[in-house]
């Protein structure tokens, strides 16, 4: 329907006008953009909504090409920077579509050819960033430097500047300039701390301001400090993933480890297959001593990976944890035994395992000697039940070498 109402309009368009449309784009699509900046400006004045798709994109290009260009006298310069902000309000105009993109090169033009006051430059970008907040990094670096230039005690250039930056470096975490900005707008990681967390609390039903504050505090390894939003953040939004998880791992950094279990099973009720949340709830089940319990989460994990060196190696830990608790006697020693077993199948799944390695190398004198083997009778390939009361969670044999 709107293509039979598109050839509609374009039939009531003059044949003169459509004439001078047809020259311009043929001016543009040679590059002769001298001569085609008049036709574009008699298309822009007398049809701007029939060629709107066109034409000020077009004539961008003309514009843009002839204010840089080395030939041009003083005069044309003049005249097209006088027009400049007039053509962007009517491409914001007649193609609302992308006004956001207009509106951001019109921000550009006035910070740069026409060096218009930075208040006045400010809010031209910061609209052009409501209208599309997708807009390139590039332009959004361009504001922030606007704002650490004119910050002072008398407008909130500073925490916007820090907002800003907070999120480039969380949209690009890897890019360690936009670090660099926030470091240079406080004197240190705490100060960020406090700013994000009053600009939180000035605001508290605001998600964005709630998750600067906790990844700030997360930045600061204030895992105390990052609970309070983070709890609030997975209040608001019960399946936040990264939410939980960083909640999670707080919880585990302050030993708070009943609250980091059940923060883990969110998880994996959230992400059933990922085996990295039934490592690490396994992991805080090692530090409450639950070495069962632990060890089912490993084997979770391993079943989850098709195979995962790495949560091998933990079950090793467990029983190697279990083995250093315990009187020093023959059965200690089968359980040292199997704890270098469990690494050498790690290491073997996973030769990157260095660390499986090392305790495998490290436990040679712990483990069952020949004489020990020899004084009880026992003969190699004999299966041995590890029993104890020490061990009684193991329910596992091993075979003697």
């Amino acid at each position: 329907m709107s293509f039979g109402v598109s050839l509609n309009l374009y039939a009531q368009i003059p044949d003169s006008l459509k004439k001078i449309y047809s020259l311009f784009s043929e001016y543009h699509k040679n590059k002769d953009y001298q001569s085609a900046l008049p036709y574009g400006w008699d298309v822009i004045k007398y049809a701007p909504e029939h060629f709107s798709k066109w034409v000020f994109y077009k004539m961008e290009d003309c514009l843009w090409y002839l204010h840089d260009s080395s030939n041009i006298s003083q005069e044309e310069l003049k005249s097209i920077n006088d027009t400049i902000m007039y053509f962007y309000e009517q491409a914001i105009k007649y193609r609302s579509e992308d006004k956001g993109y207009f509106q951001v090169r019109k921000a550009f033009v006035a910070e740069t050819w026409l060096k218009l006051p930075a208040d006045e430059v400010i809010k031209l970008y910061e609209l052009a960033f409501e209208w599309k907040p997708d807009l390139s990094i590039y332009y959004y670096h361009r504001l922030g430097q606007l704002y650490k230039s004119n910050m002072n005690d008398e407008n909130d250039y500073k925490l916007k500047a820090i907002d800003l930056y907070s999120a480039l470096s969380e949209k690009e975490p890897d890019n360690i300039q936009w670090v660099q900005e926030l470091e240079s707008l406080v004197d240190n990681i705490d100060e960020l701390l406090v700013i994000t967390k009053k600009n939180w609390e000035a605001n508290k039903d605001d998600l964005s301001r709630a998750w600067k504050y906790a990844s700030t505090a997360i930045r600061a390894r204030d895992f105390n400090e990052s609970i309070i939003p983070l709890e609030f953040l997975v209040a608001k939004v019960p399946d936040g993933i990264n939410y939980w998880n960083q909640l999670a791992t707080a919880y585990q950094k302050t030993n708070r480890l009943n609250d980091a279990e059940r923060a883990f099973k969110k998880l994996i009720e959230l992400e059933p297959d990922k085996k990295e949340y039934n490592l690490n709830l396994g992991l805080v089940y090692k530090e409450m001593n639950k070495y069962s319990a632990a060890r089912s989460e490993f084997q979770k994990a391993n079943d989850k990976g098709g195979g995962w060196g790495l949560a091998v190696y933990y079950e090793g830990l467990l029983y190697e944890a279990s083995a250093r608790a315990c009187e020093f006697n023959f059965e200690t020693k089968l359980v040292y035994l199997l704890a270098q077993n469990t690494y050498r199948r790690a290491f073997n799944m996973d030769p990157s395992l260095t660390e499986a390695q090392e305790r495998i190398s490290a436990l040679n004198s712990s483990v069952p000697s020949k004489e020990d083997y020899f004084f009880r009778g026992i003969k190699s390939g004999q299966t041995l039940q590890i029993t104890g009361s020490c061990f009684g969670w193991i329910a596992r044999s091993i075979t003697v070498p």
